[in-house]
């Protein structure tokens, strides 16, 4: 049986909810946002979603997604571009230098390229559409311009009726390759609100080819007892050397955005630029305990709906 049907029984008969959110996913192009929304709502969180007076943080992130549109959210989740401005909000120092970017998989110059690089798609979220090159005598060029095209023809507003991902004009670009004592790297994503930064995570072993862990803390770098998705890595998390330097900086980089997460790297004592994620793991994913939901829903401090 081939692994694609295997999985989609294997998920009606173990995971009915999991399984009726990607048939959503996949044929719900048709249905109207705001419809699509509370149906993938209900599916994951498993009770209606409550959009006329939103409590919980996963209910006011759907609340934006459907009534506040601000056309500069579309540069800055463009993973190439918003490299610009944030050179010209805090200092170029702060973003990975670019090896190269092309509009399309094959026009990549791989001739010209380091030895270790990262290529991205500009447009997709998580780390779909990332490669990682430690030594590119042994990467298999093919495979690699398959999966890029593969995510450049990918629409990544689709999936969780993401806006912002819409109208971003699509490339794949070349990054230096980063790499932190720990011999990975790192993400520290810092969840700010207007400005100010209440929690983060940290994301470890995405590199060792098993499950991502996350570890949540406050803005003090106490633990936190929560998870979301991926486990816990049941390690102790040393405060990275510049956290104080990365604060500063995710708070200057999310002035006046009713919520972000901007996700950073320190790197031999340098702190790098990552991405914002306006909605974080889209809104959907059930906070461990419940009640984290209402206590950073409580953080966001909703605009005027500017769309409807």
């Amino acid at each position: 049986m081939k692994r694609p049907v295997y999985n989609a029984i294997h998920s009606l008969f173990y995971n009915p909810k999991h399984f009726l959110d990607a048939l959503l996913t996949r044929f719900g192009g048709w249905l109207s946002d705001e419809t699509f929304i509370r149906w993938d709502y209900y599916l994951n969180h498993g009770r209606a979603i409550n959009l006329e007076n939103p409590q919980r943080y996963t209910e006011k992130l759907q609340w934006l997604k459907l009534y506040y549109r601000d056309p500069m959210w579309t540069e800055m989740v463009d993973k190439y571009r918003v490299k610009e401005l944030v050179s010209e909000r805090v200092g170029k120092e702060f973003v990975a230098p670019v090896l190269g970017v092309w509009n399309r998989a094959e026009d990549i110059e791989w001739e010209k390229l380091p030895d270790r690089f990262v290529l991205k798609t500009n447009h997709d979220s998580g780390n779909n559409g990332v490669l990682i090159c430690k030594d590119k005598s042994k990467i298999d060029k093919a495979k690699w311009i398959k999966r890029i095209n593969q995510s450049l023809c990918k629409d990544t507003s689709k999936a969780g009726r993401e806006w912002p991902y819409k109208n971003v004009k699509r490339c794949v670009f070349a990054e230096q390759y980063l790499e932190d004592a720990t011999g990975e790297l790192r993400d520290y994503k810092f969840f700010c609100f207007d400005g100010v930064v209440k929690y983060l995570f940290i994301a470890t072993e995405r590199q060792s080819g098993g499950e991502v862990k996350f570890d949540y803390f406050d803005a003090d770098f106490n633990h936190l007892d929560i998870t979301q998705r991926h486990p816990m890595s049941g390690k102790e998390i040393g405060k990275p050397q510049m956290f104080e330097q990365m604060k500063e900086l995710a708070a200057k980089l999310s002035k006046g955005l009713p919520e972000v997460r901007v996700d950073l790297y320190e790197v031999d004592g340098r702190i790098y630029f990552g991405e914002y994620t306006f909605f974080h793991h889209g809104g959907i994913a059930p906070f461990h305990p419940d009640e984290c939901d209402y206590i950073w829903g409580d953080e966001i401090h909703l605009p005027k709906a500017n769309h409807r």
